[in-house]
């Protein structure tokens, strides 16, 4: 591929650690632009941490040489590659003792769990909310935030996450397999990451006045009398630095699985895999 061009208000980042969504491959944004039209060959991948090389016409608030991690856009070329063009906007500075590898785990799952559960789901202290996939890359950040909020935290997922979960601040797990979702009660959210059966279930666990907020596809079904969120996450500058003081603190911790190079990203895609953890590409060394 070319070396990118830096339009007006981007930033060309040097990506050492990207990371990418398993099935973005099925999404029309990894092949069409905004418009609509083809724009193959494209590059998947949409988190990155890098360093910025280079800035576009007008852009402010970055500089070159700087250290960075976000979210690229949906409908341009992504992050598996060692240059691409981001607006500079998505991106926010990574403090010098926050790992690449370790941010680039960040933008997609992190900044999910903060939108789900505060901006849509308007979680609070003192309340209960029901986690789907407990362990996984989302869930396992929605965890660690409603824990750290002062919530009561329900987590739900396959038997072998149990142990995970309630070490990342679940205070009941639930298997989806052997338990009674419905064994979970009321609760004042509901964070679903799976969709489909799960989700239509608990919609009857959202109480009085409570949320359900998903990210897999817009409910058919909504809570007797609460609401119902559909959303897809946005880059939030402000919110990825609040990410990273997280992850400096000690206070958040996403799950790396397996570190890859570049040449494996392939591989690393494919739709038949289920890694444990989140799957990172390493493309430049620090």
């Amino acid at each position: 591929m070319p070396h990118p061009h830096a339009a007006e208000n981007d930033v060309i980042v040097r990506v050492h650690a990207a990371g990418f969504t398993p099935g973005e491959l099925d999404w029309p944004g990894t092949w069409s632009d905004r418009a609509g039209r083809d724009r193959t060959p494209s590059v998947p991948g949409h988190e990155l941490s890098g360093v910025v090389t280079e800035l576009g016409y007008g852009t402010t608030g970055l500089t070159v040489g700087q250290r960075v991690f976000g979210l690229a856009d949906w409908t341009r070329n992504g992050t598996l590659a060692q240059y691409t063009a981001v607006e500079a906007r998505n991106l926010a500075p990574l403090p010098a003792d926050v790992d690449h590898v370790m941010a680039a785990a960040l933008p997609i799952s992190g900044l999910t769990s903060l939108q789900g559960l505060f901006d849509h789901g308007r979680l609070t202290t003192g309340q209960s909310v029901l986690i789907h996939g407990a362990a996984g890359g989302v869930g396992s950040i929605a965890v660690q935030l409603a824990h750290e909020a002062g919530a009561r935290v329900i987590g739900t997922g396959r038997a072998a996450d149990r142990e995970v979960a309630l070490a990342l601040g679940a205070d009941v797990f639930l298997d989806l397999q052997a338990d009674r979702l419905e064994d979970a009660g009321e609760v004042d959210l509901v964070f679903d990451v799976i969709g489909g059966e799960i989700l239509e279930r608990s919609t009857a666990l959202v109480r009085a006045g409570g949320t359900l907020v998903t990210v897999a596809m817009p409910p058919k079904v909504h809570p007797r009398d609460g609401r119902a969120v559909f959303f897809v996450v946005e880059p939030d500058r402000t919110q990825l630095a609040d990410l990273a003081q997280r992850l400096r603190d000690g206070r958040l911790k996403p799950i790396v699985g397996a570190v890859r190079p570049l040449a494996e990203a392939p591989a690393a895609l494919a739709p038949d895999r289920r890694p444990t953890g989140k799957t990172i590409i390493r493309v430049t060394e620090d």
